[in-house]
């Protein structure tokens, strides 16, 4: 299981996903270009001293990280018809979120095998990135068995 923030361009989100991956041994993939500069110190409020725990890699752009990291690409979206307790998970996914401000591009949508929804009270529209990314993660550890020991 590994986490992919496409574009990110909110550094305390980033901080948070970076922390919740050295917590959960999640793998953290980050696809430039960024909002703001990656770093210990753009970061250093929210991943707190977990920036030099987390698993991650930094990707120049969308077509390295597509070359770069290997498995199935599950979009967190909120235009998905398949809502994220209904799917079957597997080890190896990746599950991709979209940038905070705009969501993801219609090729990353086209790129993802699976797309998933958290479902939301009616009439609203979206929750944090990192805590939709923490909830779906949550619910794929739980079903891959992938909670560390």
């Amino acid at each position: 299981m590994r986490l992919a923030l496409f574009q990110p361009d909110q550094p305390p989100n980033v901080g948070t996903l970076l922390r919740f991956g050295a917590c959960m041994g999640v793998p953290v993939d980050i696809i430039k270009p960024c909002g703001f500069p990656i770093g210990r110190e753009a970061l250093r409020r929210s991943a707190m001293d977990y920036f030099d725990r987390v698993d991650l890699t930094i990707h120049d752009d969308w077509a390295a990280f597509q070359v770069g990291v290997a498995g199935r690409r599950v979009l967190l979206t909120t235009k998905a018809a398949a809502v994220y307790t209904d799917v079957a998970f597997e080890s190896g996914d990746v599950l991709l979120v979209g940038q905070e401000s705009s969501g993801a591009p219609d090729f990353v949508h086209e790129a993802a095998a699976l797309r998933v929804r958290i479902p939301l009270a009616s009439g609203l529209r979206s929750i944090n990135v990192a805590l939709a990314a923490a909830m779906v993660a949550g619910e794929a550890l739980r079903q891959t068995q992938g909670f560390p020991a």
